[in-house]
């Protein structure tokens, strides 16, 4: 049963239409979200607290030339990847370079818990393989690297309850947690929170509860279970608009859950470009939007002495000889 969860077949197209938007996403990363990393190579040595896996590997502490290595190789190699071709060579290749990017990033003091998600994402979606847009084909290995990514999702949510709950204790949702966030950084949309009475303390108790309980997202299938993601989006929403804290790598892994093989731009484009050729009068092979006729070749009247018997004679066949007419 649990081998029949995990391998739930998918369609191809929404791993092909999540490796661009993961890979494209890294590109976004390196020039806007993430552009500060790059400064990490001009900090001294003495700050530098590798995380645990860089201690592992004994990993010094990263120069400006490694930095700027990594930053060329990742923004070089990610729009190769979206583009889906050599899957495997490419996806990993990134995910390599992307993993040292965020021990650079995260090895001075602090570590986002909004990048699990996408680094997971990283490293599952190139074991898929070949994949299109818009293949309905199911596909195991899709179905796989899919429910890891969703499972890394809600483990980000779940574990930040336990998180809150272990450092501050069952006092976190009854604190001023969010109150000195928003005199730190909160907006005006804050300011109007606040001002309601006993409001941030429910907020904070909705936030214990929510991520507690992001596990049943699971439990649920169709529009219910779209409901629920578009939940998890606009509390993010929510998060951005009262204090700029943004989740973007995390909504993005959060794509695992949505449909995103019926998302096609390429052929909506050309769907589009059709339209209006077929719509131009003044196309030399065209008919001036009229529907084609019978064979799919549009009625063509040269003008007003124009022999229009042939296409009399296709569009309103006469009966054979002999036929009875209310047959």
């Amino acid at each position: 049963m649990i081998s029949r969860w995990l391998f739930a077949a998918v369609p191809l197209g929404r791993v092909a239409a999540l490796r661009t938007v993961t890979y494209l996403f890294i590109v976004f990363d390196l020039l806007v979200y993430m552009s500060w990393v790059r400064a990490r190579g001009d900090v001294p040595a003495e700050l530098y607290e590798p995380l645990a896996f860089a201690r592992v590997l004994h990993l010094p502490a990263p120069t400006g030339v490694v930095v700027d290595l990594i930053w060329w190789s990742l923004l070089l190699l990610a729009p190769l990847a979206a583009t889906g071709r050599f899957p495997r060579a490419l996806g990993w290749s990134v995910f390599t370079f992307y993993f040292a990017w965020l021990i650079v990033a995260m090895s001075y003091g602090k570590v986002d818990h909004d990048k699990f998600a996408f680094l997971l994402a990283l490293a599952v979606l190139p074991t898929v393989g070949a994949a299109r847009h818009g293949d309905d084909r199911p596909s195991q290995a899709a179905g796989w690297s899919l429910r890891m990514i969703q499972i890394a999702v809600v483990c980000t949510y779940f574990l930040a309850a336990y998180a809150k709950i272990r450092f501050g204790g069952w006092g976190w949702m009854t604190g001023s947690v969010l109150a000195r966030a928003f005199l730190r950084r909160g907006s005006e949309f804050a300011d109007l929170i606040a001002a309601v009475p006993y409001a941030l303390i429910a907020a904070q108790i909705g936030i214990v509860v929510f991520e507690a309980l992001s596990p049943l997202v699971f439990l649920t299938r169709g529009r219910l279970r779209y409901a629920v993601v578009g939940f998890f989006y606009s509390f993010h929403l929510l998060s951005f608009a009262t204090i700029s804290i943004s989740f973007a790598p995390h909504l993005v892994a959060m794509g695992a859950f949505l449909p995103l093989e019926k998302v096609r731009p390429v052929v909506w484009a050309r769907r589009l470009a059709g339209r209006h050729r077929s719509a131009d009068p003044d196309r030399p092979d065209g008919d001036g939007g009229h529907d084609p006729g019978p064979g799919g070749e549009p009625p063509r009247l040269a003008g007003p002495g124009a022999d229009t018997s042939a296409v009399r004679d296709r569009t309103h066949p006469v009966a054979p000889a002999g036929a009875d007419a209310g047959q």
